[in-house]
């Protein structure tokens, strides 16, 4: 049986992937990646402690498949945005996304 402390030295360097994506890369589709990164390393951590919690509940688990949902929706409509905004700049450096500034 493969312990806790592992689950969580997977969810953690998974969470810090996404953090290091999200602060460096201008890329708008490497950023929405990154915070998909970021929610998983969240679930990962959801399930590990709903295993090997003190009640071993499935409280865990559910907010895990509440996650995944609100994870789809986040990227569906981060995506129409994105395409939105590509056809107005013609980018998707998101250094460039500027268009409520005037």
């Amino acid at each position: 049986m493969v312990p806790l402390n592992a689950y969580l030295a997977v969810g953690a360097i998974l969470f810090s992937l996404g953090i290091y994506g999200l602060l460096t890369k201008k890329n708008a589709i490497i950023v929405l990646l990154s915070i998909e990164l970021m929610l998983n390393a969240v679930n990962i951590n959801f399930v590990a402690f709903s295993r090997y919690g003190l009640f071993a509940s499935l409280t865990g688990q559910i907010f895990t498949i509440f996650t995944i949902t609100v994870a789809a929706a986040e990227a569906a409509i981060g995506l129409a945005i994105l395409v939105a905004l590509f056809r107005n700049k013609a980018t998707i450096d998101v250094t460039e996304m500027d268009i409520m500034k005037r």
